[in-house]
């Protein structure tokens, strides 16, 4: 402002006005000032080139500047960050969880900036967390209860009281005792089930997520029972307490979903480690080797997010590719997304053929996407053929059954019978070639074992 005033002979209204087009970028504005500016620096002696240049930098550093007072007291900011984190670098960590606690998608950046040092971020603990981030050691942070979905900070305060006055939580149905359920509700337990809260106490988590309703009806009962009094004057009986519901542990693909859901990414696993070393024999290119190139590259990896956005040629969707090793975002053109938009959602199995070049304006890699498939059309895709191990105590009939709701597909299926003296395979018929979709693959490996059922490709 005081160079438009003093050069370009500006009133200080005018040089306001000034200000704010540079900031807004208005180029029809900028253009109108830039006339004025010129006009006024002549006529105080200075020439049209050297009043050119003036604005050019002025201009430039309207882009972002700062006043030297500004900047020291940035920098020293900086420094002060800068020393916490290297020095004490768990406190530094939890602190600034503490501060994005609600932010699910920078807590996540946190989490991988904390593995990324080196660091350990405890799971989350129902005797142990309160309901911040807190430091245990110079090397370790446990997670905040108050950092999972659907909790609340007097929730959390009500369950940390109760473990302060009576000690640790033996069980789910201790807990659901000694809180107050008008605070500490359902929906709050099923979200610390859900976050792996319970692990230390019962690591079941499908068992535990089935007995909340009855754990807390339980609660119910046995404050009911205390009310009341006997015609003896003596308390009523306890509430005996009810069986628990018996049912299978989450497949570590839907523990893993149900933990996202409660914390909004995944703390103690991939989705992708389940798949990984069958899809590396062909999508053999890790997120974080990515590198550009002129021929095209085959990725795979989970959707960690999609987002759709309008373009000269229609809708397209921005991916957010995720295989536990980086993340990258893709485009997918109008034509591309229509076609594949029916099963495009988060935590599903992706595969991307396409190109990956550098972006010159960016410096980051920028990945467009020619093909997109799905597991199942993936393995189609690229399989040769899918080997079945099995030996004496395997049932033909049984292996038909599974077979046959998968029939009249592209792979060839092939048995290795092995026993104590021999081994041979024998190849299926063409009648028997089967879809490769996940529920066979399940199935079989249920059936067997997962190392019984292979799949060779190409």
């Amino acid at each position: 402002m005081q160079i438009a005033q003093v050069i370009g002979g500006y009133t200080l209204g005018g040089a306001d006005l000034l200000r704010r087009a540079m900031g807004k970028k208005k180029p029809e504005e900028m253009a109108q000032h830039r006339g004025l500016f010129t006009e006024g620096a002549k006529a105080n002696g200075v020439s049209e080139a050297k009043a050119q240049t003036l604005f050019d930098l002025m201009e430039k550093f309207a882009g972002y500047g700062f006043n030297k007072s500004h900047a020291a007291a940035y920098a020293l900011v900086a420094y002060q960050t800068a020393y916490f984190k290297a020095h004490h670098a768990a406190a530094f960590f939890a602190a600034n969880l503490g501060a994005v606690m609600d932010d699910t998608d920078k807590v996540q950046i946190f989490a991988d900036d904390i593995k990324a040092h080196g660091l350990t971020l405890l799971a989350p603990d129902i005797n142990l967390s309160n309901y911040r981030f807190e430091p245990v050691d110079d090397r370790t942070i446990r997670y905040g209860l108050g950092g999972i979905k659907g909790t609340g900070e007097s929730a959390i305060g009500a369950i940390v009281r109760a473990r302060e006055e009576g000690g640790p939580f033996r069980d789910l149905f201790d807990l659901c005792l000694r809180v107050d359920k008008r605070i500490v509700n359902r929906r709050v337990i099923e979200a610390l089930v859900r976050a792996g809260a319970f692990d230390a106490i019962d690591d079941h988590r499908a068992g535990l997520f089935a007995s909340v309703g009855i754990a807390l009806e339980h609660a119910e009962q046995v404050a009911r029972a205390a009310q009341q009094v006997s015609l003896f004057g003596e308390p009523g009986a306890e509430a005996e307490r009810p069986p628990v519901p018996a049912c299978a542990r989450w497949p570590e693909q839907e523990r893993l979903a149900h933990e996202k859901a409660a914390l909004g990414f995944y703390l103690t696993g991939h989705p992708f480690r389940a798949y990984e070393k069958e899809l590396r024999q062909f999508a053999r290119t890790r997120l974080d080797q990515l590198q550009p190139r002129t021929e095209p590259v085959l990725l795979a990896g989970i959707i960690h997010g999609l987002r759709t956005q309008m373009s000269r040629r229609g809708k397209m969707a921005v991916i957010t590719l995720d295989d536990g090793n980086a993340r990258v975002e893709m485009t997918v053109f109008n034509e591309l997304y229509e076609q594949n938009r029916s099963w495009l959602k988060e935590d599903v199995v992706l595969l991307v053929e396409g190109k990956v070049s550098l972006d010159e304006f960016s410096g980051s890699l920028r990945i467009s996407a020619d093909k997109l498939y799905d597991l199942a059309t993936a393995r189609t895709r690229y399989a040769r053929r899918m080997r079945i191990t099995c030996n004496g105590g395997s049932s033909g009939q049984k292996l038909k059954e599974l077979l046959a709701p998968y029939r009249n597909g592209s792979c060839p299926v092939s048995v290795q019978y092995l026993n104590k003296s021999a081994v041979c395979e024998i190849e299926l018929g063409p009648d028997w070639k089967v879809r490769l979709d996940d529920g066979l693959i399940q199935s079989l490996s249920g059936w067997l074992s997962p190392d019984n059922v292979n799949i060779l490709y190409q």
